[in-house]
């Protein structure tokens, strides 16, 4: 029998084990929080190297060569269509966007006279900072740390730019050898279920992708003709603008309109209303055809869950958190869907993902078919 002794022993050992697992839960929370930026970089390649796989694999139903060279093609032709379009819209963007700067303030002070006009308003201007007030603040000296600070941080954002890229087409080079060496961690009863989840999550990716690329060009090219249609300068930079916030849902549409309004403030008021008219239009329009089709492939997100976790990640990690905050979020929707209710609650009743997984599949079963072609 065991002895009281012995009895002592074993339990001194759990508890010394439950407090080790305990540190260590600890320290990788604390690792977690002091590299979160790195970790949603390493997050923005993957959702890049998806994009360049989906897109290789598109391109091999056309030209039946290897996978690498069509890798290698979609690569060198998104950075040139990239260079040309900076080449080509680069001056007449920076001309307007010089533009906008000087008239701004005016529009700005044009919606503060209209708006004067209502108790309200009043009110409202009452506890803000009046525009001349900003502009004396920005003297020679504020104006000057400014610049060193966008300058900075702007050589920062091209060097993480520059590295999400490089690790994007690593990734997309050779995703296998990377999804074995993470498979690798898992007991070997479970390594089949994890790439059945990857596989899904990989599917659930590649059509958020494919459906936001086409919203946001879609948003862009509506914004910029109605813009021109109502006659509101800047409107090139103004549809640029409205096409790569609307990669960021809920907040993006807002931040893309504000300039917008402001400038159309500098005409009349009535132009401004139809140019919030165009804005929700164009959001509308893009609510109704083209988000039912990305949800369709993917997961829904419930709005009220969006904004909390868009919001948490901004205060968190700040604009680069923002902006992958619905795609992070879904894919924790598909973990949580596939890993916790379906293999710990055993629920396998529930229907979500299922098109995704089986898009998954047949999208193995097609590459397997092209790799062999080729």
């Amino acid at each position: 029998m065991e002895t009281r002794r012995e009895r002592d022993k074993t339990f001194a050992e759990r508890v010394l084990i439950v407090i080790g697992f305990v540190v260590l839960a600890f320290l990788l929370l604390v690792l977690i929080y002091f590299t979160f930026d790195v970790l949603l970089s390493i997050f923005a390649a993957a959702l890049l190297a998806i994009l360049l796989r989906g897109l290789a694999d598109a391109l091999g139903i056309i030209l039946k060569i290897s996978e690498g060279w069509r890798l290698a093609i979609v690569t060198v032709a998104l950075l040139a269509i990239f260079a040309t379009s900076v080449a080509l819209l680069a001056p007449s963007v920076g001309e307007q966007v010089d533009h906008l700067r000087t008239e701004l303030p005016r529009s700005a002070r044009a919606a503060a006279d209209y708006i004067s006009q209502f108790g309200w308003g009043r009110t409202l201007l009452n506890q803000l900072p009046s525009i001349d007030d900003v502009m004396r603040g920005v003297n020679a000296s504020t104006f000057l740390t400014s610049v060193r600070g966008v300058f900075s941080s702007t050589i920062g954002a091209i060097g993480s730019f520059l590295i999400t890229v490089l690790l994007a087409v690593y990734f997309a080079s050779s995703p296998e050898f990377y999804l074995a060496g993470f498979v690798k961690l898992f007991p070997i009863r479970n390594r089949d279920r994890v790439r059945e989840i990857i596989a899904a999550t990989g599917s659930m990716l590649r059509w958020w992708l494919i459906g936001k690329a086409g919203s946001m060009l879609f948003i862009g090219l509506l914004t910029w003709i109605g813009l021109r249609i109502l006659g509101v300068p800047l409107a090139l930079t103004l549809g640029l603008i409205a096409g790569l916030l609307s990669f960021i849902p809920n907040f993006g549409p807002i931040l893309s309109a504000l300039p917008a309004l402001l400038l159309a403030f500098i005409e009349s008021p009535r132009l401004a209303l139809y140019v919030g008219g165009l804005y929700i239009l164009v959001q509308i329009i893009e609510s109704n055809i083209v988000t039912p089709l990305i949800e369709r492939e993917t997961v829904e997100l419930p709005p009220a869950l969006t904004i909390m976790f868009q919001l948490s990640l901004a205060v968190l990690v700040g604009g680069l958190g923002l902006v992958l905050a619905t795609p992070l979020l879904a894919v924790i929707m598909v973990l949580v869907q596939m890993v916790y209710i379906e293999d710990v609650l055993g629920d396998r009743n529930t229907e979500l993902n299922r098109e995704s997984l089986a898009d998954a599949e047949h999208e193995a079963a097609g590459d397997s078919a092209v790799d062999a072609d080729s």
